[in-house]
């Protein structure tokens, strides 16, 4: 059940502001009655939720009097406290993220052979976003036709989405499609390239039949690999993803003749 608690006043500051709605204006020794807030304890109390701009009080009258706020305009001030907070403490976040991120990057990276795996959609495609925002220099995706496990409609932005903000990093990318696919992106895939990414000097998206197989490479030593279920070719399993340099480097070699053949997109 909802508290005035969980929007911020202690137990002593919850009775006493529902006490004020009760009594209407009256002193801090009658609403430490009414309330059961102890008289050693009330004006700090009613100082507090003062604070707050719960409550108003009759500083002429002897002794000095108070009335609640009422209800509607109480719950918007500790909503509106709240939001603040929340800005506040997601703006420190924010700001710890930053710092971590300078310290953490600065640490040499480990250059040897490594590999993992995801298998499942979700699984898959959080991978595939993780691996797109690691990239420091050079996105290279090459797709072929649309899975039926995969959703490639929300795929497809999220996947657009890791873009902008690669490009934003001042990373290249180079994306190779097969038609198939390019149909079956929504609309607003089509049009969120046209309007932002289409005039990028860093980015290029092209078609080409000659495309077999879902990858990526990233910053040329590292590829994610879709991998087809063996019982259904036109599935998706998993994906695998190989941080190799030389392996990196053949893959990329077999790349780049159908990214010369192929066609500039247009939606």
């Amino acid at each position: 059940m909802a508290s005035l608690r969980d929007l911020g006043l202690s137990e002593y500051e919850a009775r006493a502001y529902r006490a004020l709605l009760s009594t209407g204006p009256t002193t801090a020794k009658e609403l430490s009655r009414a309330s059961d807030v102890p008289m050693g304890r009330i004006y700090d109390v009613l100082n507090s939720i003062e604070q707050y701009n719960l409550v108003r009080s009759q500083t002429a009258s002897r002794p000095k009097k108070y009335v609640a706020v009422e209800p509607a305009t109480a719950l918007d001030r500790l909503l509106e406290d709240k939001r603040r907070e929340l800005e506040e403490k997601a703006d420190q976040y924010e700001s710890i993220v930053d710092d971590l991120a300078d310290e953490l990057d600065a640490a040499e990276p480990v250059e040897e052979q490594f590999w993992t795996a995801a298998v499942g959609p979700e699984e898959t495609i959080d991978l595939l976003l993780e691996r797109l925002t690691a990239a420091d220099r050079e996105i290279v995706m090459v797709a072929a036709d649309p899975s039926p496990q995969l959703d490639i409609r929300t795929v497809g932005e999220e996947v657009l989405t890791q873009l902008e903000d690669a490009l934003d990093r001042g990373v290249s990318v180079e994306v190779l499609l097969s038609r198939d696919l390019v149909d079956s992106l929504s609309e607003n895939v089509g049009r969120r390239y046209q309007e932002t990414l289409q005039s990028h000097p860093e980015f290029a998206v092209r078609t080409n039949e000659d495309v077999t197989g879902t990858f990526n490479i990233i910053d040329g030593v590292e590829v994610c690999i879709q991998v087809p279920n063996p019982l259904s070719s036109g599935d998706a399993f998993g994906m695998i993803d190989l941080k190799d340099p030389e392996f990196a480097a053949d893959v990329h070699e077999e790349f780049r003749p159908r990214w010369e053949e192929a066609t500039p997109l247009a939606f």
